[in-house]
């Protein structure tokens, strides 16, 4: 079985005393359903292959605090040079079927949504993919770009105003064949929770099928970055409700990393929309499990640049429009949230939304 680590912030009082502590939920935790995303720690294998895959992009960088020195590895090229990455994505539907004595129940994201676009459709047409927003932290213009790039510029942004060509994109998404799963009623049922209906599955039985799907297709490759789509379902880890993750896994030359995120249908819920999705992407681009393969540390924890965020008010989400829908897309903070100059952020700000103003250095966990 993996090891993993359950890294997020909690709506509830003792959630938020476990973030601040550093206490990872148990993975027998049987508390009603919460919100909660995950980090599953890779297993890699040396790679006996004569001609490597060519790994993900990235770079190396540090900071001190406190007289220790963090490392870092980042998805891209340093913002000190100035220049652009763009990372070839897949995107693959994940339809959860139960069967039962009364029928069978299906949650596909190939589902069309009130505005006539499936799940998928409505994904790739997000500010996660799409420019046409033009964003802003405190005031300053980070640019009429994608979401992830926006606060990756403003996370760098005393480098980046001075090297203004520093972007990190992801290429339009390319749909591959849907994985079609039936969830065995050992690793999941039909649930409500959240006051909405939804499938549940095991984290770990689940994530063993991206795996499969993964070595199968082979035109995923480690510089690219698949994320698996499934609707209106969550996973689980002994309770509910974890609404996405990221992993890596294979050869520790050319590690795969890969993502998940759910879409829920529902207004106000975890995990509305592409809430989720931003938060998996942006972790993704600061922690890709990909040189440091134990994750970046640091001294609240790991760099989960999203968990810090999700336990405040819709769930750390902001409303951003673009192409006549209105997307949720999570805030997430800055590397001097984890102890780096102040200097190094856009408005020596520790968060890309400035949700709350109050927060500190490691204040609501890592």
């Amino acid at each position: 079985m993996k090891q993993r680590f359950t890294v997020l912030s909690l709506l509830a009082a003792l959630a938020v005393v476990a973030c601040v502590t550093g206490t990872a939920l148990a993975q027998d935790d049987t508390m009603p359903a919460h919100p909660r995303f995950e980090r599953l720690k890779p297993i890699l294998h040396a790679d006996a292959s004569k001609t490597p895959a060519t790994p993900l992009k990235t770079f190396n960088g540090s900071f001190v605090y406190k007289t220790k020195t963090y490392k870092y590895n980042m998805v891209g090229t340093a913002p000190k040079t100035g220049t652009s990455t763009t990372i070839p994505v897949f995107i693959i539907p994940v339809k959860l079927s139960y069967v039962t004595s009364t029928g069978t129940t299906v949650f596909n994201p190939q589902t069309k949504l009130s505005n006539g676009q499936t799940v998928i459709q409505n994904t790739t047409s997000s500010p996660v993919f799409k420019s046409g927003v033009d964003f802003t932290s405190g005031g300053v213009d980070l640019g009429n770009t994608q979401y992830i790039d926006a606060y990756q510029r403003g996370n760098f942004w005393g480098t980046v105003k001075t090297h203004t060509g520093y972007h990190l994109l992801l290429g339009t998404p390319k749909v591959l064949p849907t994985l079609a799963l039936t969830v065995p009623s050992a690793d999941g049922s039909v649930a409500t929770e959240f006051g909405i209906t939804v499938g549940t599955a095991d984290i770990f039985w689940f994530d063993s099928q991206l795996e499969a799907y993964i070595t199968a297709h082979t035109q995923i490759v480690p510089n690219s970055l698949p994320i698996f789509v499934t609707y209106d379902s969550y996973l689980t880890e002994g309770g509910c409700c974890i609404g996405g993750y990221h992993s890596s896994f294979g050869s520790t030359s050319a590690p795969q990393a890969y993502a998940h995120f759910t879409y829920i249908d529902h207004v106000g819920i975890f995990s509305q929309d592409v809430s989720a999705l931003s938060h998996e992407v942006g972790e993704w681009a600061d922690d890709p499990l990909v040189v440091n393969t134990n994750g970046n540390t640091v001294s609240c924890g790991i760099l989960e640049n999203g968990d810090p965020e999700e336990g405040f008010t819709n769930y750390g989400g902001f409303n951003y429009t673009l192409g006549g829908f209105t997307y949720t897309l999570q805030d997430l903070v800055f590397l001097p949230y984890f102890g780096a100059p102040t200097s190094t952020s856009v408005n020596n700000s520790l968060t890309f939304q400035g949700n709350p103003f109050h927060l500190g250095v490691c204040s609501n966990g890592g």
